[in-house]
């Protein structure tokens, strides 16, 4: 025993004597770095949930990355007047900073993207690693099909060794000899396109990752937007491929839901279904927490990690912050065919909040909420404005809540890409590469049954004119309505480089003020259902469209602080048609 205490004292005075002239070294595991995280697949699994996680923040698609196409598109329009307004009206200000926050929130994004692709750039990668590199390639070429299709010419960074200069950190968005800002467009896009190339590789389909697929990207959400980004670019022989190749269950099995509704509806047994290709996570009400994360520094372990679309789209009666309405164009065109059974269209029920004697024992009935609407009576967007209320991606229709929850606290799932978006899209690429045929009707009309619709007859379509306009008119605002995409869609249908689709478009955007006073008092010849008469509206939004804002402009801050970046066709005010026209590519003329 003294023998042992003499040793435990020796040992004691030796480490002693060593801590006087070495430092123990210590990593703290709550403040890693670059340098010490990443290399296992255990880190790069959590780098991943990160991606995923950006892609849910303000700038992405919790609320304004998500409204901003929304509101450049003719099916919605800014009844509050303030914050979307010069998105709707297609003249954003330079110095308007809300217009940077889509680039800032999606270049956060493309830095976890890249962090996790420099960890996994060898070759021979085991199938944890493989997949790994297929979501963040995917949720890379997710976010610059956004910056692209929102800013044009966005810089591009792929290589993460890049961030250690200064010439990384600050890139440019033009190379030597460029004429336009569509050569960096089109730069942006080729990787884009080889960004979700690999990624269909690389991932399982939904069939084969089972319970991990769930909520995650597939070769399914890949091969999707691949046909995408090949369609923005008029490449319809090679979009017409994949599409085919994602129809014939190549990619995983995809079907149409029986009732259209189960695609706006949270939990479990609607979410992740089998028609979604790709769907941004939300938790569900009751089970997220008190904080609102605006921000990509604005974290907190107590997030609320839901989505503020409901309370842009809510009506101020009902709690929402009242600032965007469906357009009546696009109600008015639910309204003009009917079912097979001689009803409504059920997906009217799904897209806009008004009355219809249809709707007693339809679904949840003719609710807002848990209020319920009455007969002539009008539930408006906003109550000085007016305008139709938006029941998509809210609960207007589920009866989940009294009124809305405001801020960050939506729980439905948002939907990117739909099987329905395939099919259709599908039937617009066959109409441009083989013209009318039986096989894009058949496409047309699957989506069509789904709403208990008569079926297309290809007789009625002689011309390639024709169809187009039923597709791009027709059967993608009844079926899209409201919903991220239709910015996206005008753009590269050239509609804003045609005096004639420019002159649809101001009709397709008028609208008339109703105010809930007037309502009251009495005082009022017309009600925000009605068509609109674009020679006596109160307004269009298309009228204040200026040559070259179908682009967000880049932030003159921005600019400001990064030499190596130039401005955009919107910062320029310049007309993008000789890029069309450069193409070779040319817009539908308008068909009656």
């Amino acid at each position: 025993m003294k023998l042992y205490k003499i040793s435990l004292a020796l040992l004691l005075g030796l480490g002693t004597m060593t801590s006087c002239s070495d430092k123990l070294e210590l990593t703290n595991p709550n403040e890693q770095t670059s340098g010490t995280f990443g290399y296992t697949a255990n880190d790069l699994e959590e780098s991943v949930i990160a991606c995923y996680n950006h892609i849910r923040m303000e700038g992405t698609y919790a609320r304004v990355g998500y409204n901003i196409d929304v509101m450049r598109g003719d099916e919605a329009w800014n009844s509050s007047q303030v914050w979307y307004m010069p998105f709707d009206d297609l003249n954003e200000p330079i110095t308007d900073e809300i217009g940077q926050w889509s680039w800032r929130d999606w270049y956060y994004t493309i830095n976890v993207c890249n962090f996790v692709l420099s960890r996994t750039n060898e070759e021979n990668l085991s199938e944890q690693m493989n997949r790994i590199k297929g979501q963040a390639l995917f949720i890379r070429g997710l976010a610059y099909y956004n910056l692209a299709g929102y800013y044009q010419n966005p810089a591009l960074i792929t290589d993460y060794s890049q961030y250690s200069t200064l010439d990384g950190l600050y890139a440019s968005n033009k190379a030597e000899g460029d004429e336009d800002t569509f050569a960096q467009y089109d730069r942006v896009l080729d990787q884009v396109e080889s960004d979700f190339a690999e990624a269909m590789a690389l991932l399982p389909s939904r069939d084969e990752g089972g319970e991990w697929a769930k909520g995650r990207a597939t070769c399914g959400a890949a091969a999707g937007y691949l046909a995408r980004t090949y369609m923005q670019r008029h490449k319809y022989s090679e979009a017409l491929n994949v599409l085919k190749s994602i129809i014939a269950g190549n990619y995983g099995h995809y079907e149409l839901m029986k009732n259209y509704g189960d695609n706006f509806r949270e939990g479990s047994a609607y979410e992740n279904n089998a028609e979604s290709l790709f769907e941004i996570q939300f938790l569900d009400y009751g089970s997220q927490g008190t904080d609102d994360e605006w921000t990509p520094v604005n974290t907190s372990a107590n997030a609320t990690q839901g989505h503020a679309i409901e309370s842009n789209y809510g009506p101020g009666d009902c709690g929402g912050w009242a600032d965007i309405s469906a357009s009546p164009w696009l109600y008015n065109l639910f309204k003009q065919e009917r079912t097979t059974e001689g009803k409504l269209d059920p997906r009217l029920y799904w897209t806009i909040g008004t009355f219809e004697n249809d709707w007693e024992g339809f679904e949840y009935g003719n609710v807002a909420y848990t209020q319920q609407l009455k007969a002539n009576e009008y539930l408006v967007t906003n109550n000085n404005y007016g305008g139709l209320p938006i029941a998509k991606n809210t609960n207007l229709r589920t009866g989940l809540y009294e009124k809305v929850v405001t801020g960050l606290h939506c729980g439905i799932n948002l939907r990117l890409m739909r099987y329905s978006d395939v099919l259709l899209r599908a039937a617009e690429c066959e109409n441009e590469v083989n013209g009318p045929t039986q096989q894009a009707i058949d496409w047309i009309n699957q989506v069509r049954a789904r709403a208990n619709l008569a079926g297309l007859k290809l007789a009625d379509f002689n011309t390639k004119d024709k169809l187009f306009e039923q597709i791009a008119n027709v059967e993608r605002p009844k079926e899209f309505g409201c919903e991220f995409g239709r910015g996206f869609d005008l753009i590269r249908w050239g509609f804003f480089y045609s005096a004639d689709r420019l002159q649809q478009l101001k009709e397709h955007g008028a609208f008339n003020f109703w105010t809930k006073g007037n309502y009251e008092a009495g005082n009022y010849t017309y009600t925000p259902k009605d068509a609109v008469d674009y020679a006596s509206c109160s307004k269009s939004s298309y009228d204040t469209y200026v040559a070259g804002h179908e682009f967000l402009p880049i932030f003159q801050g921005t600019l400001n602080d990064n030499p190596n970046l130039t401005g955009n066709s919107a910062n320029n005010n310049s007309d993008n048609s000789s890029y069309f026209a450069k193409k070779g590519w040319t817009v539908h003329p308008v068909v009656k």
